[in-house]
């Protein structure tokens, strides 16, 4: 097997059976939604539909970039592209570089035939523009799949600590802006579980990038997926990065575009405090792989206990639909305080 699918199924096989969790929490401890003992509301009113580029979601839950490239990854595509579908929620795919350098994966990233209607999102490494990615290589990354957009991913903590990773990010965001203005897709970026700051969000903003998905420290860490591939680094900075309640706040008060919030996200309790701190969605990642890897059936499950407890956490602030939720008071404490305060 050609060393990034080999690399792609390690990652599978890591992420599902070692202990790769962030040590601190994401920081959704330390955010209290307001109860309301009398939320005057019909449960099955509350509406949890939101647009995002361009389609309209039934809640604002996205599957998060995984997988691809490697055999066991068609399987996992597949069964979260249709219980996608059937929920009705967005989805993304893991980075497509092993498609565009080999033709033949593409299998392992197409869903389309199973999920005609879903926001599909293609995926590429940011680090892959300094050795020349770059428009054309993301047109690919998107059409190839019947894609909407792309997002791209930043993983440069995973990238350092990896022994055969890319260390030259030189001229990245130039790359970035170029592809934003000539691609003809909506373009987003995501990190991979170190966070965006306000101060690179602004950055990415003026590029033109449509929204931002913080994926901060606090849920799966790939530097410590990486040690368990040898890196002789990896667990040194097991830890490293931006929690995802602090990135959220922070991106949210440093620009105008969309926020997403992925890294920690494991529930709807989570997804609701994420979007109470000014997310605009959520993308999950662990949780559905686990059940992808199982069954369909699984999946659908999951996504919808997902969908469920969000709605009862909006229901139980006596909202009755996000925009009502938005606008209800949080308290914030802990060391996600602390964090902010010091922004």
């Amino acid at each position: 097997m050609p060393e990034t699918e080999n690399r792609k199924s390690d990652h599978i096989k890591i992420v599902l059976n070692k202990d790769i969790q962030h040590k601190y929490s994401a920081g959704f401890d330390d955010v209290t939604l307001i109860h309301n003992a009398l939320p005057e509301i019909d449960f099955d009113d509350v509406d949890t539909e939101i647009e995002f580029l361009g389609k309209k979601l039934t809640a604002p839950i996205m599957v998060s970039g995984m997988t691809g490239g490697t055999p066991e990854a068609e399987k996992i595509n597949k069964n979260l592209a249709r219980a996608a579908e059937a929920v009705g929620i967005g989805m993304g795919v893991g980075s497509q570089r092993a498609m565009i350098e080999n033709g033949k994966l593409l299998s392992t990233y197409s869903v389309r035939d199973v999920a005609p209607n879903i926001l599909l999102l293609g995926n590429i490494g940011a680090a892959q523009f300094a050795k020349g990615y770059g428009v054309d290589e993301c047109k690919k990354a998107v059409e190839m799949i019947n894609a909407d957009a792309i997002a791209i991913h930043l993983n440069a903590a995973q990238e350092l600590v990896q022994p055969e990773g890319d260390r030259n990010w030189k001229g990245v965001l130039e790359v970035i802006r170029d592809v934003t203005k000539k691609l003809g897709y909506p373009v987003i970026i995501k990190e991979t579980g170190a966070g965006i700051n306000g101060d690179v969000a602004k950055q990415l903003e003026a590029c033109g990038v449509k929204a931002i998905d913080v994926s901060g420290a606090g849920g799966t860490s790939w530097t410590a997926v990486e040690s368990f591939r040898n890196s002789p680094v990896g667990d040194t900075f097991n830890n490293w990065g931006i929690p995802t309640a602090v990135a959220i706040k922070w991106c949210k008060m440093s620009v105008k575009i969309p926020i997403l919030a992925s890294g920690g996200v494991y529930n709807g309790l989570d997804a609701a405090k994420a979007i109470a701190l000014g997310a605009h969605a959520c993308t999950i990642a662990r949780p559905f792989l686990r059940a992808a890897v199982a069954s369909y059936e699984k999946t659908k499950e999951e996504m919808e206990r997902v969908i469920r407890e969000l709605k009862i956490a909006i229901f139980l602030t006596g909202s009755k639909d996000l925009k009502q939720f938005r606008s209800k008071k949080i308290i914030i404490t802990g060391r996600t305080n602390e964090f902010l305060a010091q922004i």
